[in-house]
């Protein structure tokens, strides 16, 4: 990713590489558009750079912000874009990957290594109906860097299904497991595996679910030890921590 340093940044002016106005504007923490100050020096703070959350933003509002990150990563990733509205942003930036179940733009510069750490992270769902709130998470661990694999509707159930691929799920760096109705799959996992998990609730499930806080409930009350928990439908904060772990392990081998 492009985290250049002061030092490299002035180095390139003096050699003459770039302009005193485009290091400024590297250097800058912020970019200020008015309707958004987009943090275009998280990255270097952080290791990774800014999303962008499309939910209550305009397509104009999003185009912007996204071409303003081109300028400063080699990753730009936004969430909760729904089919209508990609379709007009694709038409301003059209090297955008769209997927329609996670609801998410992706870009990555062309020069830019898809993967950037070995080994895996896992996504693992309980049901179809968990899907979005899943490839959500899985298309944010890749766009951090992160290879992913997917292993769906394997609840409770039906067990032998996850059982099938226990071995698979064992090797990964770390592991998002998502589920609604009664959340019980986490606390299972958990009993199973010895890599981190980050539990994800979902919506899903019939009225005494509560539109997710019995699957919340259960997760933050799982006997399994190793469980993180983020909020209900949040597979956008699952995949960045399973990616920061796998990132954070490969750093220290």
């Amino acid at each position: 990713m492009q985290t250049d340093s002061m030092d490299v940044l002035l180095q390139k002016v003096k050699e003459g590489k770039i302009t005193i106005e485009e290091a400024k504007t590297k250097l800058s923490l912020f970019e200020d558009m008015g309707f958004a100050k987009v943090d275009s020096n998280r990255e270097s703070r952080t290791g990774f750079p800014e999303v962008v959350y499309g939910e209550g933003k305009s397509a104009g509002q999003i185009i912007e912000i996204m071409k303003a990150l081109q300028l400063k990563t080699n990753r730009v990733l936004a969430t909760r874009i729904n089919e209508s509205k990609a379709g007009l942003i694709m038409e301003s930036i059209p090297d955008l990957i769209y997927n329609e179940e996670a609801r998410t733009l992706y870009w990555r510069h062309e020069e830019e290594t898809e993967f950037l750490f070995d080994g895996y992270v896992c996504v693992v769902c309980a049901g179809t109906s968990d899907l979005a709130v899943a490839e959500e998470a899985a298309v944010t661990a890749e766009a951090f860097g992160s290879p992913v694999k997917r292993f769906y509707d394997v609840g409770v159930a039906g067990i032998h299904r996850l059982f099938y691929f226990l071995e698979d799920i064992k090797k990964a760096k770390a592991t998002v497991v998502v589920a609604g109705m009664e959340g019980a799959l986490a606390s299972v996992v958990g009993g199973l595996i010895n890599n981190p998990i980050v539990a994800v609730p979902t919506s899903v499930g019939y009225g005494a679910n509560f539109q997710g806080m019995a699957a919340l409930l259960s997760m933050l009350n799982s006997c399994s030890p190793g469980i993180s928990t983020v909020n209900i439908d949040n597979g956008f904060g699952a995949g960045y921590y399973v990616s920061l772990i796998h990132k954070n392990q490969s750093n220290q081998e």
